[in-house]
């Protein structure tokens, strides 16, 4: 790296400049045009409304997430992303990242999207037991370059993630309770800072900001590659135990006495799921209320299958997938979505659960509910999960039994959202206050964005954000306003 990397500076505005207004006006209100030679300056694409290709640069998973940005850079690579990072600065604009829209964030428009689907690098090194990933790399691109070294990464239930966003915002992985949140094993990370600088970030290089990358989601910079261990999982036990949704409430209670004793290799969660009448699904599936209890278990077949004996003798199950599976095979276990829809997310961190705890959910979310909810899942904590990692990190929510997660599709008058809102607030009982940051989508506000952590690391976070990132340039996400701004 270069001293210029690490040296020269852009204009940022100071929002102390600006007395008496909104330190960060919305829509561009107070921004300059887009520079006119960045095109020159980028190896990626530069697109504003109504060129040939915006519409399609800015394509994501989830379709509630349209935004109409003033320009967006679809970045090859480090320089790109420092080149539109430079630009937005100087313009007055806000960054937001687009890896591969899952999760929806903050209205970008009249702002600046960098896309990061064009930053693929996967490189194993065996030896270490790590991988250096690009900015865009999905999780399914890791899961098959590990397995051939009989390696497994982190990752969550759907292979189809972006890895490093999913990691900076803690990271819930199917084998959580095993190793502990993604965040927790992060060795490394490029970032490229408000400035336009591009900084490693390592626990003895930036340790401040090693801390708050590891949990503060985008606030920081835009992070262009990143470094994590991979574990030794060539194979596991796991699969999804599926019943009919008439049996909920027997299925419930034996997974919670179940799980509050299981041991640290099994991670896994209970879903009431009311599945789409979609043409592909198995026809006992289809356009039905079930109830499912999902497995991934480290140990060996055998004593996966004891384990697993209990679940398997509660009630028939309509399907049973669970098996001895490469660790190649480990997005069946949660089957999710594969193709782009329309879906908000809710979430709550839970205490112990009891019985009154699951006839509360039942009586909203059960068979005989009519909810529109499609899915209500209860993942299981715990184990690694609620211990300190080596080197401390922004995650927080430790302490918490289980976390409740809500999916509803839709659009934003849809129905299933305002009865998720009306179960987490039956739930309320059972609940830390806190929440898990990427189960966040962007309705939410800053006091729920502040609930994913306690106040200590909170405010560490804003000190921090006033440091790095004062003119609050990469807002368009979970956002911690700088202290000086709250």
């Amino acid at each position: 790296m270069s001293t210029d990397d690490v040296t020269e500076l852009t204009m940022v505005r100071d929002p102390a400049d600006r007395a008496g207004r909104d330190p960060y006006p919305a829509h561009g209100a107070d921004r300059g045009p887009v520079p006119a030679d960045l095109a020159d300056r980028v190896r990626g694409p530069v697109l504003t409304p109504g060129q040939p290709g915006y519409a399609e640069e800015l394509a994501g998973f989830n379709l509630l997430s349209e935004q109409r940005p003033a320009v967006v850079v679809g970045a090859t690579g480090a320089a790109d992303v420092r080149a539109a990072v430079r630009s937005a600065a100087s313009a007055g604009m806000a960054v937001g990242v687009q890896a591969t829209g899952h999760g929806q964030v903050r209205s970008a428009d009249g702002q600046m999207v960098i896309t990061t689907g064009r930053m693929q690098g996967v490189r194993i090194d065996p030896a270490r037991r790590t991988v250096r990933i690009g900015a865009g790399v999905r999780w399914e691109q890791v899961i098959h370059e590990a397995a051939g070294f009989g390696l497994a990464p982190l990752n969550g239930s759907s292979p189809l993630v972006g890895a490093v966003g999913f990691t900076l915002g803690g990271g819930l992985g199917v084998l959580g309770r095993t190793f502990g949140y993604a965040a927790d094993h992060v060795q490394a990370l490029d970032l490229v800072t408000a400035d336009g600088a591009l900084v490693e970030v390592t626990e003895h290089a930036e340790p401040d900001l090693f801390w708050a990358l590891r949990g503060g989601k985008g606030n920081f910079g835009v992070v262009t590659s990143m470094e994590i261990a991979l574990m030794e999982v060539p194979r596991l036990y796991g699969g999804t135990l599926i019943y009919d949704g008439a049996l909920a409430g027997r299925v419930a209670q034996a997974w919670l006495e179940w799980s509050a004793s299981a041991p640290r290799e099994v991670t896994s969660s209970l879903a009431l799921i009311r599945y789409p009448d979609a043409i592909g699904l198995p026809p006992q599936l289809r356009g039905r209320f079930r109830v499912a209890i999902r497995i991934a278990y480290v140990g060996t077949a055998a004593e996966g299958k004891q384990l697993v004996a209990p679940l398997r003798s509660v009630a028939p199950r309509v399907l049973d997938s669970v098996r001895d599976m490469p660790y190649a095979e480990v997005a069946s276990i949660y089957a999710d979505p594969t193709e782009p829809y329309s879906f908000h997310e809710r979430t709550a961190m839970l205490r112990a659960l009891d019985e009154d705890a699951v006839d509360r959910m039942l009586e909203l979310a059960g068979p005989a509910a009519g909810c529109q909810v499609d899915l209500v899942e209860l993942r299981h904590l715990g184990g690694a999960l609620a211990e300190p990692p080596r080197v401390p990190s922004a995650v927080r929510q430790r302490d918490a039994a289980y976390c409740l997660f809500l999916c509803a599709s839709g659009g934003q008058d849809a129905a299933g959202l305002s009865q998720a809102d009306r179960l987490l607030a039956r739930m309320a009982p059972w609940a830390t206050g806190g929440r898990y940051l990427n189960f966040l989508d962007s309705s939410a506000d800053d006091a729920q964005i502040a609930s994913a952590y306690d106040t200590a690391a909170y405010e560490r976070l804003a000190r921090l954000k006033a440091v790095h990132d004062p003119g609050n340039v990469f807002r368009l996400t979970h956002n911690i306003p700088p202290a000086a701004h709250r």
